[in-house]
């Protein structure tokens, strides 16, 4: 054997036995903290605050908690199943910045470029200024951006395009009258609507929920020359396994398999009627579908540090580069009052990750390091590298998703003994 195979591989067989040492070291979640996650589900299903529910906690790339509580849909009666599928909602975004971070890694997209390299109506985005007239009476004036919208900011949430409730009642009004959801259109129609509306914050400046991930989906389709789901189905999604994850329903099978809200969770319900209306929209921002099996997968690649079953997605730097806080101290960025990666947490592009214990006493549940994000349709998964775990919950809820989401978390934690379970 050469002296350079032979150093890789003793290397490589090194690094094996580290890994496999540091897994002895971590303890497995108790059966007694396994048991009151069962217990919490099985009351919310059965007190009729969620129709039903999948959690999964894995932990060294294996299942050690599967469990699926109540049924599909009230309706139909169906049982819940690993394989139901859910309306992801935000959490497409992660999906979608893993393709433009794998972009990135190509050399075929920076992270500087002004997003009007690809969507030439970005370059007369103009940035909206509310003042007041003497009268009290309240206005928006229209000013020039001090640098152009660019892919970091489409990634980071700090291109300034807001979604409609967030950011003001003239942000409200501005997105109403722009009716920007009239007709059917395609993601890049989407993104030449959102160029046309004012910026609610100067670029850079503000962390800032709303359409960036839908507009980087536009740019994915246009360097690819593919649709958002081709390009995401034949980098990410088959490789990964993951076949149950697209934007629209197709067979019978598929149709019987997908959660439904309870029939009082009307603002769920609305945004499904709006999805459907809409089969032609690819977002980026929030149009998948998927299972809590499928999206183990993507999860535990992050796990991984970007590799999953021998094939590498991104590189150790472009996965360092995904998963860094991009918006804490001496970014220059500040954070909105809307914050939803929440205390204790920094942004990186498309996940939230831990980077203190936060403001709280006692800290909220969690390790540094740990990688998160959820939707406003209750779905959650967690990436926790120093118990080398993945835990996600899929469910369909508006209502209850405030409370069960850190309910959730703080009973995967107290599955671990007090010195794992708070940073």
């Amino acid at each position: 054997m050469k002296r350079r195979e032979f150093l890789v591989g003793a290397a490589a067989l090194l690094a094996g036995t580290m890994a496999r040492g540091r897994a002895a070291d971590i303890p497995a979640p108790s059966a007694d903290g396994l048991d009151r996650i069962t217990a919490f589900f099985d009351n919310e299903v059965t007190s009729g605050r969620v129709p039903g529910a999948v959690i999964l906690v894995q932990q060294h790339g294996k299942p050690v908690y599967l469990k699926s509580f109540g049924v599909r849909d009230t309706r139909t009666g169906l049982a819940m199943t690993p394989d139901t599928i859910f309306a992801i909602h935000s959490m497409t975004k992660p999906i979608t910045c893993l393709g433009a971070m794998m972009l990135i890694d190509e050399g075929k997209l920076a992270l500087g470029d002004p997003v009007s390299k690809y969507i030439p109506l970005f370059a007369d985005t103009k940035v909206g200024l509310e003042v007041t007239n003497p009268d009290g009476t309240l206005k928006v004036d229209l000013i020039a951006p001090v640098r152009p919208v660019n892919i970091e900011d489409l990634l980071r949430h700090t291109s300034g395009i807001s979604y409609d409730y967030i950011g003001g009642k003239w942000v409200e009004q501005a997105y109403k009258a722009a009716n920007i959801f009239e007709g059917q259109f395609s993601n890049r129609e989407f993104a030449d609507r959102i160029a046309k509306l004012p910026l609610a914050r100067q670029p850079g400046t503000l962390w800032r929920y709303g359409h960036s991930t839908d507009v980087l989906g536009s740019v994915i389709e246009i360097i690819s020359s593919q649709t958002l789901y081709e390009f995401l189905k034949q980098r990410i999604l088959d490789p990964l396994g993951m076949s149950s994850t697209k934007f629209a329903l197709a067979t019978e099978d598929e149709l019987a398999r997908m959660a439904r809200p309870l029939p009082n969770d009307f603002i769920l319900l609305a945004a499904e009627r709006d999805r459907l209306d809409h089969p032609e929209w690819q977002s980026g921002g929030g149009g998948l579908l998927s299972t809590i099996t499928d999206y183990q997968r993507f999860s535990q690649m992050l796990l991984n540090g970007g590799k999953f079953e021998g094939k590498r997605y991104l590189s150790p730097a472009a996965f360092n580069a995904m998963t860094a806080d991009h918006v804490g101290p001496g970014s220059g960025v500040e954070r909105d009052y809307f914050y939803f990666p929440g205390d204790g947490y920094g942004y990186g592009y498309g996940v939230a990750v831990r980077t203190d214990p936060g403001n709280a006493k006692p800290p909220p549940p969690g390790s540094l390091g740990e990688l998160k994000w959820d939707s406003g349709s209750g779905t959650y998964f967690g990436v926790d590298p120093k118990l080398d775990m993945v835990y996600l919950m899929m469910q369909q809820t508006q209502n209850e998703r405030s409370r069960i989401t850190p309910a959730f978390k703080a009973l995967v934690y107290d599955c671990f003994p007090p010195a794992l379970r708070r940073p």
